[in-house]
């Protein structure tokens, strides 16, 4: 087989980016100085990053950076997949000869993959700063940080020579079936990115932690802030707090609800806002269908626990049956968080009625905006489906017509078409393997699961949404499955963060023939 593929190129490319990691890992070192905890953790794997990235770039000294289509690819995937077994290494080295559940590789690679898809599912099983380190906990919260908004896109941001193919770097790794470019310069719309990004995390952040200092957030600490900040625009859910947002006061919970709507919402919108066309946000059709969305999904909810679907409220905040006020906040955040993958929890939703869990799974499957740092199929994709439905029954009723999909105004290429049907193809096949694989197994080794549990397990890693129903619900955890079924889910957060394609065509002979 004459191999088309210059994967030394790609690899050397992935060791750049470990050397880059290594310096992210700063961040959990100076928390590990303050506390005096597990600093010789951190040392470690900071040195084992710098050399593991240094050997892989002798693979290829000097890789031409104006990579073709499937050295991107590979580079992407590679870069991802070698990002999460390093993030990894805290874990073990922190587990290591204590009865952590961190110690098991398999657990590890897990919690790290989790947290650099931004998905939220753990094994950790007990989550608290009294059980794991504060240095260890900010890492985890970090990985989530980093990977929101895209590993890729801050490399092309910082380093000059990946800007020579950034456009198609950030189209394999952005959510979405196209790229919006802001700029003529492809790094420089790459720094926009990652600057609104960073704004709303401050600002966040800052919220959250006046909150504390005025009184209104006790045990919203200055960690605390910088914790949930790090992994809510990230739309990833990790919590050093057992109880997740649910340890907070209620006040809390309704500043990170409109958090978690911006980071659904495409982020190149909020950089017209900045330049005086916030016309641009409410023209966007897709914006209108996920606000839409959002606010249909909120009422309905809402009415349900209004009307008493929620009965394991007691334990976590007051019921919400004939309330208003938490019966709104309770739905809001909810949605707000499900609906865009972030997976911060108030309640225990895996205790609602059957028609508060519906609404919840819909939610689920709708996901957030393209260019947000959402998981899911995302709000885009189902709109094209819907009219593409819409215009095969035209056209079985008008067969010599000519009709094209448009959105907002603008027609659809075909090809975009066949890629967004062809993506929701493999996405839905993906999540039907997936929950087949994990009741077999779970059978297998006499783990109790229900159908719900699996379909939640499913949807919940390969559309990084975290939690699930029943045993994996917001305050669950994933440990007790069988380790051939969280590798399975490991791959399934893997393929569902770079948008299925870019991971699974590397498996194919076609991408390595000639």
């Amino acid at each position: 087989m004459n191999i088309r593929v210059d994967w030394q190129a790609s690899v050397a490319l992935t060791g750049t980016v470990l050397k880059y990691l290594a310096l992210t890992l700063l961040v959990p070192l100076v928390v590990a100085i303050v506390y005096r905890e597990d600093i010789l953790v951190f040392v470690t794997t900071i040195a084992i990053t710098v050399t593991i990235g240094y050997l892989l770039e002798r693979l290829d000294p000097d890789p031409d950076p104006d990579l073709q289509p499937r050295e991107a690819m590979l580079f992407v995937a590679i870069s991802w997949l070698a990002v999460g077994i390093i993030g990894a290494i805290p874990y073990l080295i922190a587990g290591y000869g204590t009865e952590s559940t961190l110690r098991f590789p398999v657990n590890a690679l897990f919690e790290s993959m989790s947290g650099i898809t931004t998905t939220g599912a753990t094994v950790m099983g007990e989550i608290s700063v009294d059980r794991h380190s504060h240095a260890l906990m900010m890492w985890r919260q970090l990985t989530q940080w980093l990977g929101g908004m895209g590993i890729i896109v801050l490399m092309i941001a910082i380093l000059p020579e990946l800007a020579v193919n950034g456009a198609q770097l950030i189209r394999t790794e952005s959510p979405g079936p196209e790229l919006q470019k802001l700029t003529p310069k492809i790094a420089e719309t790459a720094r926009i990115l990652w600057l609104v990004y960073f704004g709303f995390t401050i600002l966040l952040i800052a919220l959250l932690y006046g909150l504390h200092l005025v009184g209104l957030a006790p045990n919203m600490h200055f960690y605390n802030a910088v914790a949930h900040g790090f992994t809510t625009l990230p739309t990833g859910g990790f919590s050093p707090e057992a109880n997740s947002i649910a340890a907070f006061s209620a006040i809390v919970q309704w500043v990170i609800i409109p958090f978690m709507v911006v980071a659904g919402t495409n982020f190149a919108l909020f950089w017209y806002v900045l330049h005086g066309e916030p016309r641009r946000v409410v023209q966007n059709t897709e914006f209108r269908t996920y606000a839409g969305a959002i606010a249909v999904l909120i009422g309905i909810l809402g009415a349900l626990l209004y009307s008493g679907a929620a009965p394991a409220l007691e334990a976590l905040g007051g019921t919400t049956e004939g309330t208003t006020e938490p019966a709104l906040r309770q739905a809001a955040f909810q949605i707000g968080s499900l609906m865009n993958s972030t997976g911060f929890a108030t309640s225990d939703f895996a205790e609602w009625d059957t028609s508060a869990q519906i609404v919840i799974l819909f939610a689920m499957f709708i996901g957030g905006s393209a260019g947000s740092t959402g998981g899911g199929i995302k709000v885009i994709r189902w709109l094209v489906v819907l009219k593409v439905a819409r215009r095969e029954l035209f056209t079985a009723a008008h067969p010599e017509a000519v009709r094209p999909v448009r959105l907002g105004g603008y027609i659809v290429d075909e090809d975009v078409i066949r890629g967004v049907l062809g993506f929701t193809l493999l996405y839905m096949l993906l999540f039907v393997f997936a929950t087949v694989f994990i009741m077999l197994d779970s059978a297998r080794v006499g783990y109790s699961l229900s159908v719900l549990e699996a379909i939640s397990a499913s949807i919940a890693t390969i559309g990084n949404i975290g939690p699930g129903f029943g045993k994996l619900g917001p305050f669950g955890s994933y440990l007790d499955f069988p380790r051939s079924s969280k590798l399975l889910m490991i791959f399934l957060m893997w393929v569902g963060r770079l948008e299925i394609i870019p991971v699974l065509v590397v498996f194919t002979g076609a991408f390595w023939k000639r």
